[in-house]
């Protein structure tokens, strides 16, 4: 993108432009461009599958184009209203750039302008606050009160079920955590080995598709059974030379709204109460080391969540997503009911970047931990790499160490730890538990 000099001084925003460019599924999303007059800078927007019906609104064109999920109106209106909005603004203040496209687009899920058209021009104008100040993301995030950096350990899926994946498994995701390692960098270089591993056993054991992959990166075996998953995971874990329940953990993202229908849970053959599936995953957990269990209940069931998570003990980390939807209001009604002990963090659930620093430090000032996450739809930005790192939440969730959408991530993760070694890993103390 082309622009004169900004005469008005470095960070000051001079232009802004949309694009529709695809994301890792084929689908359109945007990508903003922003520049000051000496840099310009772009942020390109993720989409979720599995959603919650409390996220900011993702404004589609319809129509034929595309299968209607064009995104020509929120590329229009970050070329025009947002444009006209911010131009003279200084982009270092986040908040007053927030709240100025908050309010132009006037709705209570951004269902006007978009919240991918929000997010995209939120997020370019973190990272041109970055560049004009001469930091890092990373470090333009760790300059906010109260963070510490810290690289997080990594949630890693590498089977997908659910939505994701379109098999016999109700349960979305299963995940490694290699939260017992002593750097980033092992930690990756054991999940890596893992997933090998795990994809030449699936190739003995099943028919050749299963080892195609779905959204994330995880295989897709035509396997029947939650407990089928894990026990592969776990032997996975120990035919790799690693030790499972000390240096490898486990975690599953039930996603359990997606298998919710009139009062009751259809998983692995059988309908369960919401007591009955709490029995079932204390049972998981005492036969595999599940350290992390994410949207055990529907999205709605905050009273099941609290019963859940006051059961577990602390023994078990317990994720709200789909509950919470990255939203103040909703995570505050959590904490009152004490609903979960971590909250996941996703910028497009609720569409700014200053929300998105609200949701997380509530979370982590409540005593409950902060889980960054990825969606389905990506892109090769690795925004959320520094952002994880500069908020020192200690935990992020990108997907299996593979597609090019999650291993870009991680790859930025690998070279924040390079840059700066005096950044520790977050291990096992991350977690909120007893050990």
């Amino acid at each position: 993108m082309e622009c004169g000099l900004n005469m008005q001084g470095r960070g000051i925003i001079a232009e802004v432009k949309g694009l529709q460019i695809l994301d890792s599924r084929g689908n359109p999303t945007v990508r903003v461009f922003m520049s000051d007059g000496v840099s310009t800078v772009s942020a390109s927007v993720p989409s979720g599958a599995s959603t919650g019906k409390h996220e900011a609104l993702e404004l589609r064109d319809g129509g034929s184009m595309y299968g209607g999920k064009g995104v020509m109106k929120a590329v229009s209106n970050v070329n025009t209203r947002i444009a006209e909005k911010l131009k003279g603004m200084d982009s270092a203040d986040q908040k007053g750039i927030d709240e100025a496209m908050i309010a132009l687009d006037g709705t209570p899920n951004k269902s006007n302008l978009g919240a991918n058209a929000v997010l995209g021009a939120s997020m370019a104008a973190a990272r041109l606050a970055a560049i004009s100040a001469g930091k890092e993301l990373y470090a333009h995030f760790a300059g906010s009160p109260g963070r510490n950096p810290i690289l997080p350990v990594p949630l890693l899926n590498i089977i997908n079920g659910g939505v994701h994946a379109g098999g016999d498994l109700a349960v979305q995701e299963f995940l490694i955590v290699p939260a017992g390692l002593p750097t980033f960098s092992e930690a990756l270089r054991a999940a890596a080995e893992i997933y090998q591993t795990l994809k030449g056993r699936l190739k003995s054991k099943y028919p050749p598709s299963a080892t195609n992959v779905g959204d994330e990166g995880g295989f897709a075996p035509p396997m029947k059974s939650t407990a089928e998953a894990l026990s592969a995971i776990h032997e996975a874990v120990s035919a790799a030379g690693y030790s499972p329940g000390k240096e490898v953990f486990m975690a599953i993202d039930a996603a359990a709204s997606e298998f919710y229908r009139d009062g009751s849970y259809a998983l692995d053959g059988r309908r369960f109460s919401a007591g009955e599936l709490s029995d079932y995953y204390m049972e998981l957990a005492n036969s595999f080391p599940l350290i992390s269990i994410e949207d055990p209940f529907d999205e709605e069931s905050f009273a099941d969540f609290a019963s859940f998570t006051a059961r577990t003990g602390g023994k078990v980390q317990v994720i709200g997503d789909d509950i919470y939807v990255t939203n103040v209001a909703r995570i505050s009604r959590g904490i009152e009911m004490k609903s979960s002990n971590a909250v996941l963090i996703k910028l497009n659930q609720i569409g700014s970047v200053t929300e998105t620093l609200e949701s997380s430090l509530l979370t982590m000032g409540s005593g409950m931990s902060a889980v960054v996450s990825h969606r389905s739809g990506e892109t090769t930005d690795t925004f959320i790499a520094d952002m994880a790192v500069g908020l020192g939440n200690g935990q992020i969730k990108t997907g299996a160490p593979a597609r090019g959408e999650r291993a870009a991530k991680y790859n930025r993760l690998l070279e924040i730890e390079q840059r700066e070694p005096g950044i520790k890993f977050a291990g096992i103390s991350s977690f909120r538990r007893e050990l």
